[in-house]
């Protein structure tokens, strides 16, 4: 990469945008993957990156949608991936490989908040399995090509719903009552978890992971709350205009995970929790690890793939 001096400071916050950010730098070569890349924060941040010159996969479950999303966008290819069918991440991964390609970036921004009860594959709560168990196998199912040449950096959208971890271990898909803000929190606990584990198992690969919380962006990830609900909650008013004085444009929001992405001042930052361009936590304390572990190994055991293991 060639990076400016700009970029190589920390001038960056929580009103930069993901296009200031990658100012300076040449992704020309570069092959990125971004989930979910053709709506809100994932649109803003395909754009960014395909601008920088990067080669930007984006997989998606409605791929007529997606493709509609990036028409125009020069750089961008649309691939078919279900985060939340195991068959569907099987299949995308091995076609990817078969491309001979390397990735130099993962971005795992897709997700989804606050659903009703939903349960997919065998039973399983579906923020938990769409928000993590398929990004984790994901990123196992391609860890071949993300450690080739010198390793990618790996990305996982989480949420201030997460930074401080928790994990209903004795309940992780809610067959006991389900409060949807409570796994949405679980879920992007995770996230958070996963990026720190995967850091710590990828580092000799030369894999970096961070996990990053892009702050408050109103974007389709809403779609499952009620606008009645979103103006009791102060968000929004009768008209649907953002109230916060903390909201941010997508493509504000899209800057965090950018960064995390592509910066040379991260290099030795691998594994923390981001947020406005700046380091926010670092979970690598005997209880987060702990957690990071026990959550890895399950995991492996629900998904049946583990790239550091005996599983599949």
């Amino acid at each position: 990469m060639t990076v400016s001096d700009q970029h190589d400071d920390l001038s960056f916050g929580i009103d930069s945008t993901a296009t200031e950010v990658l100012a300076g730098i040449d992704l020309s070569g570069k092959v990125a993957i971004v989930t979910g890349g053709y709506s809100g924060l994932g649109l803003a941040t395909t754009r960014a990156l395909a601008a920088a010159g990067a080669r930007v996969i984006v997989p998606a479950r409605r791929t007529d949608v997606a493709r509609e999303a990036v028409a125009g966008i020069d750089g961008v290819e649309v691939d078919e991936l279900d985060l939340a069918d195991l068959d569907s991440v099987r299949a995308f991964a091995e076609r990817f490989l078969a491309s001979g390609r390397s990735i130099d970036i993962l971005i795992n921004n897709a997700g989804i908040m606050a659903t009703p009860l939903t349960r997919v594959g065998p039973g399983w709560e579906a923020q938990f399995a769409t928000n993590h168990l398929g990004h984790y196998a994901l990123v196992n199912r391609l860890w071949p090509a993300l450690a080739a040449d010198g390793g990618a950096r790996v990305v996982v959208l989480s949420s201030g719903a997460g930074e401080n971890p928790r994990i209903n271990w004795d309940d992780v898909h809610f067959a006991d009552g389900y409060d949807k803000w409570a796994a949405y929190s679980q879920s992007k606990s995770a996230n958070i978890l996963f990026a720190a584990e995967l850091d710590r198992l990828g580092r000799a690969a030369g894999v970096q992971a961070f996990s990053v919380n892009p702050g408050y962006i109103l974007t389709p990830l809403q779609r499952h709350l009620a606008k009645e609900e979103m103006v009791g909650a102060g968000w929004i008013d009768e008209e649907g205009n953002a109230l916060l004085p903390e909201f941010r444009a997508p493509e504000q929001g899209a800057a965090t995970q950018v960064w995390a992405a592509t910066s040379p001042a991260l290099a030795g930052d691998g594994g923390a929790y981001l947020q406005a361009c700046k380091v926010a936590k670092t979970f690598d304390g005997p209880e987060d690890r702990e957690a990071a572990e026990r959550l890895w190994a399950l995991s492996a055991e629900l998904t049946g793939v583990d790239a550091f293991g005996k599983s599949e």
